[in-house]
């Protein structure tokens, strides 16, 4: 009997033991795979969209200067032409909701050969901005500003923009996205995997009108306008 339950005893050790080592064989394969299957492969990629538009509106920033002895006169002298411009471009066709004052100012003048604080007379600026939405009636509006406000008139600069370029975004925001994912399917067809669903989609977007274009004050009598295109950028990150 003592024998016997010696034998037993071992035979239950040992199955104990073969227990044991199964529990730790799965626990050391589970871990790796468990890892390896929740492994998150991703691929990042930016793709970039760029259409072009005709510009449709043309803003001229517009100035009326005079100099005169004292600060009121040129001030007054200023505002008055200013207000006959304001009502002859009214006049024309412009929406008085699309003209907007920018700047006044009043500076003093000083003697040419230096002497100090000898001013001899004062500056006077009154510049607006005159959002000009038909550009067929640009040039001749730019000539009844330089007319109606005589040696007065400074027409500092003219910049073409597009009032309403959401079709252009749309258009832009397509071509980037379709961009994304041609370079997004390339990278997993070289990695030997099949591209799955977008995870995350940020988008940065831009537009580069045309520079403001400085016009001289001598050539007033023929002014050739052309508003060339304008360019909306977009870029998409996908992941």
């Amino acid at each position: 009997v003592g024998s016997g339950a010696m034998r037993f005893r071992a035979l239950v050790i040992a199955v104990a033991g073969l227990a044991a080592a199964t529990v730790a064989a799965c626990d050391a394969t589970s871990g790796p795979a468990a890892s390896g299957s929740t492994e998150t492969r991703q691929v990042t990629v930016i793709g970039n969209g760029k259409v072009q538009g005709v510009p449709d509106t043309l803003t001229a920033d517009v100035a009326m200067e005079s100099i005169a002895p004292d600060v009121s006169a040129a001030l007054n002298q200023s505002s008055q032409r200013q207000q006959v411009v304001i009502d002859a471009v009214v006049g024309s066709g412009v929406d008085r909701n699309d003209i907007a004052t920018t700047q006044v100012s009043v500076q003093p003048q000083f003697a040419a050969d230096g002497a100090a604080n000898a001013i001899t007379g004062y500056r006077a600026s009154n510049a607006i901005q005159v959002k000009i939405r038909d550009i067929g009636q640009a040039s001749r509006t730019l000539a009844l500003i330089a007319s109606t406000g005589g040696d007065a008139t400074r027409i500092n600069s003219v910049a073409f923009s597009i009032e309403d370029d959401s079709a252009l975004v749309r258009d832009a925001r397509a071509r980037a996205f379709g961009d994304a994912r041609s370079r997004a399917e390339q990278y997993a067809e070289l990695s030997g995997l099949t591209l799955g669903k977008v995870i995350s989609i940020s988008e940065q977007s831009g537009s580069t009108p045309p520079r403001p274009t400085p016009m001289p004050r001598a050539a007033m009598e023929a002014v050739p306008l052309e508003p060339g295109q304008q360019t909306v950028d977009l870029a998409v990150t996908v992941v």
